[in-house]
């Protein structure tokens, strides 16, 4: 039976993994990508590709957090920038690795929290924000995309 959780969970995994109706998935478009690419900054003023990785698996992070234990959802953009944008630290090929295995696992374990959560709950209030799950859940995936689509434009610059 399909429920609009199950829906929000698929479209989460097909902007992360594969088969989206866009275009080339996140995971897609991270393919070949080395650590000193994933540094650089082709674009004067724009985040690296590597920062907003990070930023994404942040922004996954969180709802997870929230959904999974119960935490109010912090205001991520009211916060220290190191928090919404995560320091890469020293970029070697095992750590930009380990970041990718990082956002993608907390992508699954979130898509999987979106599945067990219950469409009776997506219009509670979120805890410690003004709006519902239904708006938080499909705007982790719209996030996602979107920031996935700066990486793809990072990564033709780099080309």
């Amino acid at each position: 039976m399909n429920t609009e959780c199950k829906a929000i969970a698929d479209q989460l995994r097909r902007a992360l993994g594969g088969e989206a109706w866009h275009g080339p998935s996140l995971r897609e478009i991270m393919s070949g990508i080395s650590a000193g690419q994933a540094g650089k900054r082709p674009i004067a003023g724009a985040h690296s590709i590597w920062e907003l990785l990070l930023h994404i698996e942040t922004w996954m992070a969180e709802p997870l957090a929230t959904l999974t234990r119960g935490v109010p959802m912090r205001d991520l953009v009211g916060l220290a920038v190191e928090v919404d944008w995560p320091p890469v630290g020293a970029e070697t090929e095992d750590r930009w690795k380990a970041a990718q295995e990082r956002a993608f696992s907390t992508g699954e374990k979130l898509a999987r929290a979106i599945e067990g959560f219950g469409d009776e709950r997506l219009g509670e209030t979120v805890p410690g924000r003004d709006h519902a799950y239904y708006i938080l859940l499909h705007g982790v995936v719209q996030h996602t995309l979107y920031h996935g689509g700066q990486i793809a434009l990072l990564k033709r610059a780099l080309a």
